[in-house]
């Protein structure tokens, strides 16, 4: 199952990265803050759209997290017939790691999609099994493997 744990470290890797990064906004918008706040600057628009920015950085963060337990909850050497969280699926057109929205994942052996069973395509695959046809965005496709 090595390209399962490929495809899942990268997706644990593009989680990590997302949550540094929203990690290191929200210091520098709490820095902006209380710059301003020493600065007794008397215009308070500068302070109200920078605490709207944290917020927002808060709640990504938050939605960061929850793709990182999503992928904890994942183990590579899991196998099922049906596509489930965790199913690396092959079909006649794209291969498809069942995980989070991560997008296009290039690895030494394929390319993959990392999607979340919540997206619509993620919908269509849930519990299909090798052989099931899937219709999606005009294109009709056969899933050859669920790994």
């Amino acid at each position: 199952m090595k390209i399962k744990s490929d495809v899942l470290q990268a997706c644990l890797d593009y989680a990590n990265k997302r949550i540094a990064n929203y990690k290191n906004e929200i210091e520098t918008i709490k820095e902006s803050i209380e710059s301003n706040d020493k600065s007794g600057e008397e215009d308070d628009s500068g302070n109200g759209k920078l605490f709207n920015d944290l917020e927002k950085n808060s709640q990504h963060l938050i939605d960061a997290q929850k793709m990182m337990e999503s992928l904890k909850s994942i183990s590579p050497k899991m196998v099922s017939d049906k596509v489930v969280l965790g199913s690396l699926v092959k079909t006649t057109t794209n291969n498809f790691f069942i995980s989070i929205s991560a997008g296009k994942i290039e690895t030494e052996t394929m390319n993959v999609f990392a999607i979340s069973l919540g997206s619509p395509i993620g919908m269509l695959l849930k519990n299909k099994v090798k052989g099931d046809h899937v219709a999606f965005n005009g294109q009709t496709f056969t899933i050859t493997e669920v790994i």
